[in-house]
Order: C-alpha cells, then structure tokens, then sequence
C-alpha cells in the first residue's frame, strides 16, 4: 500500500507523524510519500531567528485547552520546551485611545457588570443595548447563520464593532457578518439554546477565579520557536519520505489507483492520497469542473504580519500589557498589535523590544502587495498615533501571506460535507485536510492531521 501526502504544513507533517506511528504500532505493510512545494515545511509556522530575537512569521501559539499541540510537541521530545504566554491586559483602539478590555469579558461577552458599566469603550446608549439581551428570547433557528448578525441581534452592534468584531475578526481575518457562526464559535449558539441570555448563559459557564494564584496565559508556545516543532516532526520521520521542492500538478485516477503528475514531469502511482494543501491548490488538481468549483468555492484574504525590533528606550511607555485589536470604524490599517517582548519573555534579548502588527483585512487587502518601506511607514505612523516609538526599528521582518487565511462563510459546513461526498464518490481513496476545512488554530490542523490517517486507516479494514 502506498500513500501521499501532498503538502508539508502542520497538517501533513501529523499525518505523516501519525500514518508513520500507526503502520509502525499494527505492524501493516505502508510505504508513505510527502511532498511539499517549497525548500522548507511548517507551511505558516515559520521563525526567524535574528541577534537574539525569536520571531514567529506566522502562528505565534496555540490555545492551551485544546491539547493536541502540546501532545504532539511532548510526542517529539519538546515537553520541556513548553511554556505559557505572560497574562497581562490586553487593549482596545478606539480613537487615538487604547481602552483596556473590561474585566471578565469572554471573547467580548460581558459577565461582569461593574467593568462594562465603566469602560468607555462603549456610549451609555450602546450599554444599555447591550442589556437587552438579558431579556431577549433565544433565536427559533437551528440553521447557520452570521456570526455579526447573531452577536448584533443579542448585544448591539456598537459592542460588536468596537470589541467582539476586533477580537474575533483577528482569527480569521475575515467579515463577521459574512463568517459562519457553526463552523467558528458554534459554542455561542449552544449557551444561548441553554441559558437563553449570552450574559447569562457566559456568566454561569465561567470558571471560579483563584485570586491568591498567579493567572496562567491561555496560550502556549515553545520556547525556542513553534519551527522547533516542525524540526522535532521532521525528525522523526523517515527521510527517504520526505520530498521537497516538488509541486504536484494533476491527480489522474487510474483504475483504482491515482496516478500523480508533478511539474517536474516526473509522475508516481499511489493507492492513496491525503491533500493536505489549501483548496485553491486542489482546484487545480482535478480535471472534472464540479470538484473544481466546490474547492474554489472556498475563499480566503490575504495578510501579512510585520516584526519590528528597537530597542526599549525606543519605547518609553509602560503599558501594563499585551497588546492591543483595533476596533472596526477606527481609521487605522493595522488591525492588531502584539507588545511580543512582553506576552512572551523569550523572543528579545535583555533591553530589546518585539512589536508584532497584522495588516489587511476584508476590503483593505491591497496593503499587503506594497513594498516593505510603505508597510513599514504606514505601521509606525499608526503606532505613533497611540504610543511613542521613537526613530526605526533596529531590525524588521515582513511576511506576506496570500490567499492564506480561509473563510469560513455561512454554510460552511455544508459546503464541507459536499466536498468530502464528492471527493468520496468520485475519487474514493482521497482525502481531504486542513485549515480551510474544520478550524484553522494549530491544535485543529494537528487534529485534523491525526483523524486523516484514522479515516484512511478505517478505509483499509472496510474493504
């Protein structure tokens, strides 16, 4: 049996991980194949490592919670690697004004009264909308709808815009009123069926809070850089498996095997094929125009993150902080700024300041494409307007991600189920895995990895 996997980012490392791990444990005869179009794998996840700076060019961490990064990072030998993210205040722009986020807010839902009734981050009219949803009936549809129509409808749209949007938003880069509530925060419809209120429902499902301890951050990340966790998975494979610089160009089924074609000309036979590459590289993969069109109709924004390293004294204030989102109707191109040195000791040597800015969003994309002198003004003009930052960074990184960040649009989920019934019926023996299918975060990719080869393993017992 032989198998390929096309596409070395997180997802297709794990499922080379896991295929390899699984075949090695059952004792079944598997000889497995990734290939990967550039000279490097990891996909997003890529460090640059610079006099002392560890800087993260895409993904800088991954939620805590979900527990299969830090598995997998234990599973390569980098438990000791692990560490959490500094705890401290995180901001709103609003304005030329950085408001602190209100105390006990989850993911932009109030449950505390006192800190939401005196931030002014919102008008009092925008407070008292907000209330209402302490007496609104719960929605009386189970279909998928907008994230931004559903926190509208319970909260207001000035809360939306000014905190849940910029919050929210920052994950998928994305149009709130245009994302899928089910396939991105499903958890928000399931308080609401509940508990009926948002506040309420968020209130009662918060966690006791432990004052006499030391608050733990809800993101780890690994100290020497996440590229430490694409070397460790590299390492541990087989590598007369891995092929770099190889880019496949078609899939052509051959009876009921798959013959692939790179554009190097060579071409390979495989019984099956895992796609762990993003769907508008599938699009071109197959010769039939309705598999075409389902992959295509997955659409994605482009962004590019911009590492700039100065020296402290460069940046006089003391912000108690981490960082800051910029609210939606504010006249800035940044969409977020990270004080990196102070949410993750480790990435600047002693003196030394990290600041990590997002640029592009719906509708602002072009920004992306200007040259790296124009990205660099444009970012520090926006951060002087909030903050000093005295002369030019000492060193910056820019990275441009195209077409990277998928959006997962209202239906989602169906879309999902009619590219997997396709591709089950048309071309049984492939399958399909990553961030533009079922979650985008690190922990999801490493998830879907894993479920890849259990799915592939099952097919193997069925027949």
């Amino acid at each position: 049996m032989k198998v390929a996997i096309i596409g070395g980012g997180i997802t297709g490392l794990t499922a080379a991980y896991y295929l390899q791990k699984e075949t090695m444990s059952q004792n079944i005869n598997m000889d497995y194949h990734l290939y990967e179009s550039s000279s490097q794998l990891g996909g997003k996840i890529q460090t640059d490592y610079h006099n002392g700076f560890i800087i993260e060019q895409g993904p800088d961490s991954f939620l805590a919670r979900k527990e299969s990064a830090a598995k997998l990072a234990k599973e390569v030998g980098l438990e000791h690697e692990l560490i959490f993210n500094n705890a401290g205040k995180a901001y709103v722009l609003k304005g030329q004004t950085l408001h602190p986020i209100p105390g006990g807010a989850i993911m932009g839902i109030p449950t505390k009264l006192g800190p939401f009734l005196t931030t002014s981050l919102f008008s009092p009219a925008g407070k008292t909308r907000a209330a209402l949803d302490l007496f609104l009936p719960k929605s009386s549809t189970n279909n998928d709808q907008s994230l931004g129509g559903f926190f509208r409808r319970r909260l207001g749209s000035e809360v939306v815009d000014n905190l849940i949007e910029p919050l929210l938003s920052g994950i998928y880069a994305g149009d709130i009123d245009r994302l899928s509530l089910q396939s991105t925060f499903p958890q928000f419809h399931q308080v609401e069926q509940k508990h009926r209120s948002l506040i309420l429902g968020m209130k009662a499902s918060r966690p006791l809070e432990k004052s006499q301890e030391k608050k733990t951050g809800a993101f780890q990340t690994l100290r020497n850089g996440l590229q430490s966790l694409v070397d460790g998975l590299e390492n541990h494979l087989d590598e007369d498996a891995i092929n770099k610089n190889k880019t496949l160009e078609q899939i052509v089924p051959e009876q009921s095997q798959y013959k692939l074609l790179f554009t190097d000309g060579d071409s390979k036979i495989f019984d099956r094929v895992i796609l762990a590459t993003p769907p508008h590289v599938n699009a071109k993969l197959f010769n039939d125009k309705e598999t075409q069109h389902l992959f295509s109709s997955i659409t994605s924004t482009s962004v590019a993150t911009v590492a700039m390293a100065f020296e402290e004294e460069q940046i006089p204030e003391d912000f108690n902080g981490t960082g800051f989102v910029v609210s939606k109707k504010s006249d800035y191109t940044i969409t977020a700024c990270t004080w990196t040195h102070l949410k993750w000791e480790h990435t600047a040597p002693k003196g030394k300041a990290l600041l990590r800015c997002y640029v592009g969003k719906p509708g602002g994309e072009s920004i992306v494409e200007e040259d790296d002198e124009s990205i660099i003004e444009v970012v520090l003009k926006d951060l002087n307007k909030v903050m000093n930052v005295n002369g030019r960074p000492e060193y910056y990184k820019i990275t441009r991600w195209r077409n990277s960040m998928p959006q997962y649009e209202v239906d989602h989920a169906i879309q999902m189920d009619k590219i997997k019934n396709t591709i089950q019926a048309s071309y049984p023996g492939v399958f399909v895995a990553g961030a533009a299918y079922e979650g985008v975060g690190l922990p999801d990719c490493i998830n879907q990895g894993e479920d890849v080869i259990h799915q592939l393993l099952t097919s193997l017992n069925e027949k």
